[in-house]
């Protein structure tokens, strides 16, 4: 086993034990993928100051997101298909992000069900919700997480139509695999991968085959998706999920001003900043680019995350920085899940915890609460 000392490392191993399809999935973005870039790369231009000779014992990373405890102001990201990155894989990711101390969510493109991880983890999870046009499904998912005692629901509003994701479309993208040759041969280059397969009944949508009406098998899982997604989605909408929810609602995949005042002024307890990860619109501004604006236009009227990019506990800080209070990893963790399981995840919660802690203390501070921009460089970073 060689030493994982970052996330790269733990990408590198990942891309040898998964198996093509499902890496790409993970590890690519839309059209040209210069988004997706982007996220990373924006990143590494912000630069830090050090400071020296300041006292930098009793350190914490500790913080609150929505009301809710956390060891660092990072939670599991929704993800589709993380139970195609290793078997049973969003219940190993729940279990470490719980062992660990921070929020797990579970996305509505599981492959894990709502009920698997409420059966597999003690602490309350975050589940997200896409908004499908058979409304009647989508108050069972709500219900269901409810049932399952879900502490905040994550209403994802970026994915109203699907973005051009080239590797998708190329690698014949389904869960399971499709038989052909090209993927037999593939599979048969990753036997850790099969072997755990081979172990669970856990192949498909758990959150829909079973539950949608009319979803009984692959073939019309395939048809149903393609159909389900609602191009209408407005912020009517928006308000008959928070009444029918009624508890702690996070808005994801804002990228604009005008809407990010519009999730402040819906009664949201938190919005997100982010551009899916770039695999929706390519050639949006990165997710740290568009951050600090709509921090301080309207971080004082709801709780402002961002996701996208972050590969590191520097970058954490950076978006802490300029006005996040939380941030959410998915390549990250999915690359840790890929490569080691549980204790992959582990071990990238680990690496970000690690760096974050170093960082702040580099920086001259011992708590994040007085973290601000004056730890970056002027003219590093944007405005």
């Amino acid at each position: 086993m060689p030493v994982i000392t970052n996330i790269e490392d733990l990408r590198v191993l990942a891309k040898k034990r998964v198996p093509r399809m499902f890496y790409d999935y993970a590890d690519s973005g839309s059209w040209t993928e210069s988004t997706y870039r982007a996220n990373e790369t924006d990143f590494q231009k912000i630069k830090l100051r050090q400071r020296v000779a300041v006292n930098m014992e009793n350190r914490s990373t500790a913080v609150k997101m929505v009301g809710i405890d956390s060891r660092m102001p990072v939670a599991i990201a929704p993800t589709g298909l993380t139970g195609m990155q290793h078997a049973d894989g969003e219940i190993l990711a729940a279990r470490a992000a719980e062992k660990f101390g921070v929020p797990f969510t579970l996305s509505t493109m599981s492959i894990c069900s709502i009920e698997d991880i409420a059966a597999h983890t003690q602490a309350p999870f975050w589940f997200q919700l896409y908004v499908m046009k058979d409304r009647d499904f989508v108050e069972r998912l709500i219900d269901r997480a409810k049932a399952a005692k879900c502490s905040a629901l994550m209403l994802t509003l970026d994915l109203q139509i699907l973005g051009q994701r080239h590797k998708d479309l190329k690698n014949g993208l389904s869960a399971p695999p499709k038989p052909t040759l090209a993927n037999i041969i593939n599979l048969m280059t990753k036997p850790r991968w099969c072997l755990g397969m081979l172990g669970t009944p856990r192949r498909s949508f758990g959150n829909i085959v079973g539950h949608a009406k009319g979803v009984g098998d692959l073939s019309s899982l395939s048809s149903w998706t393609a159909e389900q997604f609602d191009p209408a989605l407005s912020w009517d909408d928006v308000e008959w999920i928070k009444k029918r929810w009624g508890g702690k609602l996070i808005i994801k995949g804002v990228m604009d001003l005008e809407d990010a005042r519009l999730a402040a002024q819906s009664g949201a307890d938190a919005v997100i900043i982010s551009n899916h990860g770039g695999r929706q619109l390519d050639g949006a501004p990165s997710s740290i680019e568009a951050l600090p604006s709509i921090a301080e236009a309207v971080g004082k009227d709801i709780e402002v995350w961002m996701d996208g990019g972050i590969r590191s506990g520097q970058d954490v800080l950076k978006a802490w920085a300029l006005g996040a209070r939380g941030t959410l990893i998915g390549r990250s963790f999915l690359y840790g899940l890929g490569a080691m399981g549980e204790a992959g995840v582990t071990k990238a919660l680990e690496i970000i915890h690690k760096e974050l802690d170093l960082t702040m203390a580099f920086c001259g501070h011992t708590r994040l609460d007085n973290v601000d921009r004056r730890i970056l460089l002027p003219g590093t970073f944007p405005q």
